[in-house]
């Protein structure tokens, strides 16, 4: 027992350390760093974002969604509205033009407003969110169920994209911003204080988190994971924390993506497919689940490999991105972060042989 809790001890200790080294090395990027790969470290970035609400509902609830990019598309076509209608200057969005529309549609017009474009970043995931896990939760639908149904949520809205052109720019999305809140998009100064910005969110998301599991909050959460009718015969309502935790999922997803589309330049359908949502769940699994800095971490190393190598070899990234699934799943499964864990492992079996 004893030998367990200073197991414990020494795995916090070493998960602070790791998150502390990770944002300190993403706080000094800028200043060694080129423009462009500052630019990628924004944007994986807003995926850690992703991964660490992902990490809730999945590594401390038991959650598991294969559809999450429906929640981070909402918050992305949020921002994108607001600053294709800062690009346009008062004049309809260039698609809706090439489709014979003549006037602003009547939802697009509330994103002329900085503050409620802010707003429904969070608002929107979050009230389909609570809709959709109102819905499953309280119905008790859980586990293959419920993914399967995330699943098809993803591919209804990005369908749904695509085939309402004249609204949201159909396949080819919603791009060419110009400003963003009076600043221009492209300059230097701009994409600085973006990086920073999501920083900022990513630091916030995370201590955010770490408070609530170490609540009772967090303790209850993962009574439902492991034994949801033991939480349900002991007086706790699995549904309202799951509903929960789901919405807070849903709004860390939605502030990624409206980070994410000032520093890409571009939101489209294919980023919110079943695809790109199955990714996220790889980079908590390969980061190490239910722990918070593995995801963190898997995100940034997952997503900065997927670049190198899609820059040599193009055709074969998909084909890593596979493998190091597979490879974690069998070798390290507990992702990532459980590698400083393995010199303890050998030292506690030569110890027992010895015995």
């Amino acid at each position: 027992m004893l030998n367990e809790t200073k197991a414990g001890k020494f795995r916090i200790q070493g998960n602070t350390i790791l998150v502390t080294i990770i944002f300190i090395f993403l706080t000094a990027a800028p200043f060694f760093m080129s423009s462009f790969r500052m630019n990628m470290f924004g944007k994986y970035m807003c995926f850690a974002l992703i991964a660490i609400g992902i990490d809730m509902i999945w590594g401390y609830a038991g959650i598991l969604s294969l559809g999450h990019g429906v929640y981070f598309g909402l918050g992305a076509y949020c921002m994108a509205m607001h600053l294709k209608l800062e690009a346009s200057g008062g004049a309809l969005p260039d698609f809706m033009a090439w489709s014979a529309m003549e006037k602003l549609p009547g939802f697009w017009k509330p994103f002329e407003s900085t503050a409620f474009t802010l707003l429904a970043v969070v608002l929107v995931p979050v009230t389909v969110a609570a809709i959709i896990g109102s819905l499953t939760f309280l119905n008790r639908i859980r586990g293959v169920y419920f993914s399967i149904l995330s699943q098809a949520l993803a591919y209804a809205l990005a369908t749904f994209m695509i085939g309402r052109q004249e609204y949201f720019g159909g396949s080819n999305g919603l791009t060419n911003f110009s400003t963003i809140f009076g600043c221009p998009i492209q300059s230097t100064q701009t994409k600085i204080i973006l990086f920073y910005c999501t920083l900022a969110a990513l630091i916030l998301a995370y201590v955010g988190c770490r408070f609530l599991v170490k609540r009772r909050i967090g303790r209850v959460l993962i009574a439902v994971r492991d034994a949801e009718n033991r939480a349900r015969f002991t007086g706790y309502s699995p549904a309202v924390y799951k509903v929960f935790v789901y919405c807070l999922s849903a709004a860390l997803a939605g502030i990624a993506g409206a980070l994410y589309v000032p520093q890409v330049g571009i939101i489209s359908p294919t980023d919110i497919n079943i695809s790109p949502s199955i990714e996220m769940v790889i980079w908590v699994a390969v980061g190490g689940k239910g722990t918070l800095v593995g995801p963190v971490l898997g995100a940034l190393v997952v997503n900065f490999l997927k670049s190198l190598i899609s820059e040599q070899f193009p055709a074969f990234w998909q084909f890593f991105m596979g493998g190091v699934f597979i490879l974690v799943v069998l070798f390290l499964p507990g992702g990532l972060v459980s590698i400083k864990e393995i010199p303890a492992k050998i030292k506690a079996r030569k110890l027992k042989k010895e015995e």
